[in-house]
């Protein structure tokens, strides 16, 4: 809807925020960072060893992020996410993806076929490897038919440590 300060053939410019860094400490797991545009969470790094200053616990996000790392059962669903730079399956991989519930499963097989893609396996495989949202696209929950699989540069047992923490039972 147009503004109606503005005169009728006036051209709008569309502004947009540089994202800003909000770094948590999740005890045992190190230290974990969001980037936020307004509250929608544009990428989420897991907890991890890395220097720690400028942590900002205050934040909604990171309390409930470092609550879930001690054993919360919190499903980040109302958590608005951005998905704009993915491709219709990559966006329909997220929406299955974030329906998988705690202490659940699915193979990368039984994810394609979810998301529309009975046999893609392997594009479901490579999303998961090249997810910026971890927790809130929860592709530690994704496994392949014949064992856990991997989880990107933090490692399988970084993924197993998840699914514990979730009691998954693989």
């Amino acid at each position: 809807m147009r503004s109606r300060l503005l005169p009728p053939d006036a051209e709008l410019e569309s502004v947009r925020v540089a994202p800003r860094l909000v770094r948590y400490e999740a005890p045992g797991w190190g230290i974990g960072e969001l980037w936020l545009d307004g509250e929608r969470v544009m990428c989420h790094e897991a907890p991890r060893s890395r220097p720690g200053s400028g942590l900002d616990d205050a934040h909604p996000l990171t309390r409930r992020l470092r609550a879930f790392f001690e054993g919360a059962t919190d499903d980040f669903a109302d958590v608005e996410i951005d998905l704009e730079s993915l491709t219709p399956y990559g966006r329909a991989l997220a929406r299955e993806l974030r329906g998988v519930p705690r202490g659940a499963v699915v193979t990368y097989a039984e994810l394609a076929a979810l998301a529309g893609r009975p046999g893609a396996a392997r594009a479901a495989g490579s999303f998961c490897a090249r997810n910026e949202l971890a927790l809130f696209v929860p592709c530690h929950r994704v496994v392949s038919s014949g064992g856990i699989g991997g989880y990107g540069s933090t490692g399988v047992e970084y993924k197993r440590r998840l699914l514990q923490l979730e009691r998954a039972h693989l």
